[in-house]
């Protein structure tokens, strides 16, 4: 992986995170029945950073859980012969909730709907929306994201490389060559 351009850094990301809680709560009329779930690996600590953007302005708290989508994915085989399987947690019920499912990197959608396969599994929300910290185009699936930190336009040979405190020892966003 070769840095090419910084696109966030650390301040960049928690006033994008800010904005797109604002966002949720705007779309939503509140938080009343609103529940955030994180896709593993970074999707979760960035819906925990969205929860706490929500609780600094609705003074509420939104249960936070994450999906593991390991075995929803299309592409399994061709990720790896054993695959590695994280715990999917969320410990609330999703029926009748409005569910909105937090990733770091839109592309293809392939993730987004493996994502949504594996929240429905655990019941019926009312409504199912998309926020991603990085729309980078690209889709091969009819899928958006309803809450976006920041488009970016990519070509095919570069890929975004999110980075987090919890999970990387640092918080920013590179394009990168592969």
């Amino acid at each position: 992986m070769q840095k090419k351009t910084q696109i966030m850094d650390d301040k960049q990301l928690t006033r994008s995170i800010t904005r797109m809680a604002h966002e949720i709560i705007e779309r939503n009329k509140g938080v009343e029945d609103v529940v955030l779930v994180g896709v593993r690996t970074r999707g979760e600590p960035l819906a925990r950073m969205l929860r706490d953007a929500i609780r600094a302005v609705e003074g509420r708290d939104v249960p936070v859980g994450s999906v593991d989508i390991t075995f929803y994915r299309d592409d399994l085989t061709h990720l790896s012969r054993d695959p590695k399987l994280n715990r999917t947690d969320v410990p609330f019920p999703v029926e009748d909730r409005i569910a909105v499912l937090v990733d770091d990197v839109l592309f293809t959608g392939r993730t987004a709907r493996a994502a949504m396969d594996a929240l429905i599994d655990l019941g019926r929300p009312r409504r199912i929306q998309l926020a991603v910290l990085i729309d980078r185009g690209h889709r091969e699936l009819p899928i958006r994201a309803d809450f976006v930190g920041k488009n970016i336009p990519t070509a095919l040979s570069e890929f975004v490389r999110v980075s987090l405190d919890e999970t990387d020892g640092e918080t920013s966003v590179w394009l990168c060559e592969k």
